[in-house]
């Protein structure tokens, strides 16, 4: 039986000690260096810190920064990546949120903390590494560890734009990556090619699959997710095998028609999450690497990465929506109207809820927010059942999957009708010559803003809309942009569509 996420390490480390655990352009460490620099790091926090304190990482998404991870771990505490080039009032919040005692960064990065005036104690990584191994008081740490535990918080800013730290622990991480490994077939000849920031729950489905099965994560630089020819030869290079990924990178490749370049033969399996996944750029992905596994995943960071899957096991046209699918082993997914009723049939809107050991702990010292968020099954009046409530909207199809329809955000009210903007993009993206579309609600102005990839203008797209969705729904403005501007965590980036927009308008 598996307690602590670091039986997974100690476990790849006893099997293969030589192989490859994590790499980047720089660096290169085994498995035993890894559970080796781990042990030092967790030895030198021991005097600082108490057990489940939380340990801020202000450190680059590089291999070196999960040894600063693990050394967290082995101290009996959790880890929260703290991105650098956050603006200082965002780290300011995170780290006054988690009341955190010390910060632990690289020497080249000492500058900009004099900015931050933290007034905890700073730590280097490079420093914390050389410290004696304390085998005795780290077994004493761990002898005292439940597997609820916190193993990291990530923050995310939701509707608000408030941080709001969401506090994972060791069973959900463990309970999950048992289940992912095994339905998807991770082995250890796996390569992982790690796209998502370490401050993104997508990289935990990088990080935690290959400690368990002990295959290789490499860790692919950030920039290269804007020069999509530096990206085909890494992965090519590396013998990347498995990317989990976030739509938006995919479709770096495919709407750049990256595959005319290089086609990387290694690649066996493509998980995508975050977004819809457009069905036209999928099956770019799909004509060139047929033989690999599509995988598209569903569910916000409040669950523990994902609650469900879908292995796509046919073609899809463009018409079709691809289905979020089934439940992993272990949650439940029900939906749930705007009376709390539990809704089964085919057709029928409503409100995705998740239950079950993969929800997160809470929001951490946030107990208003977690309330909201984070509560009683109401089908169930018999005992505590904790439920999360996902603020997305979904459907059962007639062939029984789970579909995404939209977020509860982007349902609107618009000339007399309830409308699902996520209706209106799956039209548009199936429309010749549209490569990605977004649509955003102007509640001021009472008009639906339509931004698209694309060649086609405004007339001929409102005149095929016509044959695909009611007039009510098509959009009363149209705005074709050369990309989508993304967020650091892979998303549309929707304000600074509406920023830009701004900008025309009183430019015009």
């Amino acid at each position: 039986m598996v307690y602590n996420i670091l039986d997974y390490l100690e476990a790849s480390e006893a099997s293969c000690p030589t192989k490859i655990a994590y790499e980047d352009l720089e660096d290169s460490f085994t498995y035993t260096q890894v559970l080796t620099n781990a042990k030092r790091i967790g030895s030198a926090l021991l005097a600082e810190l108490p057990q489940n304190a939380p340990v801020p990482v202000l450190m680059e998404k590089k291999a070196w920064t999960l040894h600063v991870f693990m050394g967290a771990v082995c101290a009996g505490c959790f880890y929260t990546l703290v991105e650098p080039e956050q603006p200082l009032e965002r780290i300011r919040t995170i780290l006054h949120t988690l009341g955190a005692q010390v910060i632990i960064t690289s020497g080249h990065l000492l500058e900009g903390l004099k900015e931050l005036e933290f007034s905890g104690r700073v730590l280097l990584a490079e420093e914390l590494v050389q410290h004696r191994i304390d085998e005795e008081g780290l077994a004493k740490r761990r002898a005292c560890a439940c597997d609820t535990d916190p193993l990291y918080a990530i923050f995310t800013s939701g509707s608000t734009g408030v941080p709001k730290g969401v506090v994972v622990c060791h069973r959900s991480v463990i309970d999950f990556t048992e289940h992912f490994t095994r339905i998807f077939g991770f082995c250890r000849e796996d390569v992982i090619g790690g796209q998502a920031p370490f401050d993104f729950d997508v990289s935990v489905k990088d990080i935690y699959p290959a400690m368990k099965v002990g295959a290789t994560l490499e860790v692919i630089p950030k920039r290269y997710f804007s020069v999509p020819k530096k990206l085909l030869d890494f992965l090519d290079e590396r013998k990347v095998t498995s990317l989990t990924w976030a739509v938006s990178a995919l479709c770096v490749i495919s709407m750049l028609k990256g595959f005319r370049y290089k086609v990387p033969g290694s690649i066996r399996r493509v998980m995508f999450s975050g977004e819809v996944m457009p069905v036209g750029q999928l099956n770019y992905w799909r004509s060139y690497l047929p033989d690999a596994m599509y995988v598209n995943l569903y569910g916000p960071t409040e669950i523990t990465c994902n609650c469900t899957y879908y292995i796509l096991d046919r073609d899809f046209s463009e018409e079709e929506q691809i289905p979020i699918g089934t439940a992993f082993p272990n949650e439940r997914v029900i939906l749930l109207d705007e009376e709390n009723h539990l809704l089964t049939e085919a057709g029928k809107l409503g409100e995705i809820c998740v239950l079950g050991t993969a929800l997160a702990l809470g929001y951490y010292r946030n107990e208003e927010k977690t309330r909201q968020a984070f509560v009683q099954n109401p089908l169930n009046d018999c005992y505590p059942e904790l439920m999360y409530r996902t603020g997305d909207l979904g459907r059962y199809g007639e062939d029984g999957q789970l579909y995404y329809v939209t977020r509860k955000d982007f349902q609107i009210k618009h000339m007399g009708h309830r409308i699902e903007l996520g209706e209106i993009e799956t039209a548009l993206q199936a429309l010749p010559g549209i490569e990605r579309a977004c649509c955003i609600y102007d509640e001021p102005n009472t008009k639906i803003i339509c931004f698209y990839v694309g060649k086609p203008e405004a007339k001929e797209i409102i005149r095929q809309l016509t044959e695909k969705i009611p007039r009510f729904m098509i959009p009363n403005s149209f705005c074709r942009v050369e990309r989508m501007p993304i967020t650091k965590n892979g998303k549309i980036d929707r304000k600074a569509l509406m920023a830009e927009q701004g900008k025309e308008e009183a430019h015009g």
